[in-house]
């Protein structure tokens, strides 16, 4: 059994920070992708450009309720036509295409009566950024977050060449347009960097973080996973980890590989974890950011 391949990067709040395995490598953030979309709604919405509770084109559900997976919206990880399309290496459907597709069955409950997550969702609250920023998502990422923090490694891949310059060699095989909402790339140091920055103010001020920060609980354990309590915020899983305390932050996972980023604040020097695996779990990545002894002890 070939071992998993593992590199990390930390950052604690008294300023130390370290990297464990290859600190200037590329790889796919997937789902930690959720988190730049949700800070930058919640950035735009500070200087009046985004309302969050507002319904716009005739849609049943608000910003906040896309950003908190409370819209009812399906996702299409549900469906094995999207994953046999995937692993058969098709081009990406329409939009058009995909949203026939999810709309099929309707809604999956009366927006912000429920919780479901939904990469569809992610996909709307895209477009409704780039509509109000008038730039692509990249761009407004760019500008928001990577900018003010000095993020030189990240950016919105679209390409199969942009994904062949990542870690894994399987990444050539991939199309990132099946990631709907879009899928940042980046070292782990940025991804760190990125979720360091809105918890030490860099980004957010502090009533819109905490707005950010509002969590819809989930539940207790998860079989495979480090979590003894379970929530989401806004492109937040918010809850406790087994022996770390509370963990905020976003996992991700595609066909070859997975990511955990977190900030533990239970810590005595709270730290910020981004690990990144070529095991295509998500658990596998979380146990890893979990063991906080490691970091603590560089």
């Amino acid at each position: 059994m070939v071992e998993a391949e593992f590199h990390s990067y930390w950052i604690c709040f008294s300023g130390r920070e370290g990297a464990d395995g290859d600190a200037f490598a590329r790889f796919p953030y997937w789902s930690f992708t959720k988190t730049a979309i949700s800070v930058s709604a919640m950035k735009l919405s500070e200087i009046g450009a985004l309302d969050l509770d507002a319904r716009s084109h005739g849609q049943p559900f608000t910003l906040r309720q896309l950003l908190g997976h409370t819209a009812g919206l399906p996702d299409y990880g549900q469906f094995k036509e999207y994953h046999r399309a995937v692993a058969d290496n098709e081009p990406p459907w329409s939009r058009d295409k995909l949203l026939e597709l999810v709309w099929s069955n309707g809604l999956l409950f009366e927006p912000g009566t429920s919780w479901s997550y939904s990469n569809v969702g992610y996909m709307i609250a895209k477009e409704r950024i780039e509509e109000v920023a008038g730039q692509s998502l990249g761009a407004v990422i760019c500008e928001l977050i990577c900018k003010p923090l000095g993020l030189k490694s990240i950016e919105l891949a679209e390409t199969r060449e942009q994904f062949s310059r990542l870690r894994w060699r399987a990444a050539a095989h991939y199309d990132p347009g099946w990631v709907y909402h879009g899928c940042l790339t980046g070292t782990a140091a940025d991804a760190a960097r990125l979720l360091h920055g809105l918890f030490n103010g860099d980004l957010l001020m502090p009533e819109t973080r905490e707005l950010m920060l509002d969590v819809y609980p989930l539940g207790g354990a998860v079989p495979g996973r480090p979590w003894t309590a379970c929530g989401y915020a806004l492109g937040l899983m918010s809850g406790k980890m087994e022996g770390a305390g509370r963990a905020i932050g976003h996992s991700g996972a595609g066909p070859f590989s997975a990511n955990a980023i977190y900030y533990f604040p239970d810590q005595a020097d709270a730290v910020t974890v981004a690990c990144f695996t070529d095991a295509a779990d998500e658990g596998v990545a979380e146990f890893r950011t979990a063991q906080l002894e490691a970091w603590q002890a560089s």
